[in-house]
């Protein structure tokens, strides 16, 4: 089916949707928050900061022990699976939910980068070898008909 498509057509089909993508990501920009929430609203933690009270991040957002969620010894970690430690200006300490972990996503998302690469080139390298073995055999059977016709 794609064989038939002039590349007058295949430029007309790309760029149409590349345009829908483009298209795509500017509507999700205007439906998001511009502010990313990185907590969770539906799990209330239970001790914050007295409301407008500045605080420190101690420990920025990283994952829970599976000792922490199996034992239960921290609440959050039971609803969320991530936590961060504060301290109140008032000097007390405080485990706050968080929805997601920066270098985990970051981390997951260069895992999944490289594995397409590695499809990509892998792909491309069976697309030539395929190529070069179709060549091959058009060159013989041709050579063949060639043999037979002389």
């Amino acid at each position: 089916m794609i064989e038939s498509c002039t590349k007058k057509r295949m430029l007309l089909g790309i760029t149409f949707l590349g345009g829908l993508t483009i298209l795509a990501l500017i509507i999700e920009s205007h439906w998001t928050d511009s502010s990313s929430k990185l907590y969770l609203d539906n799990f209330e933690n239970n001790s914050i900061c007295i409301s407008g009270e500045e605080y420190e991040i101690l420990s920025e957002c990283h994952p829970c022990t599976a000792f922490e969620i199996a034992s239960e010894s921290i609440g959050i970690c039971v609803h969320a699976r991530y936590k961060e430690v504060l301290k109140c200006k008032s000097g007390e300490t405080i485990t706050r939910s968080c929805d997601k972990v920066a270098w985990l996503e970051e981390r997951t998302f260069w895992k999944f980068e490289g594995f397409m690469f590695a499809l990509a080139v892998t792909s491309c390298l069976s697309i030539y070898w395929r190529e070069n073995v179709l060549r091959q055999r058009i060159i013989k059977k041709v050579a063949r008909q060639l043999r037979v016709s002389v």
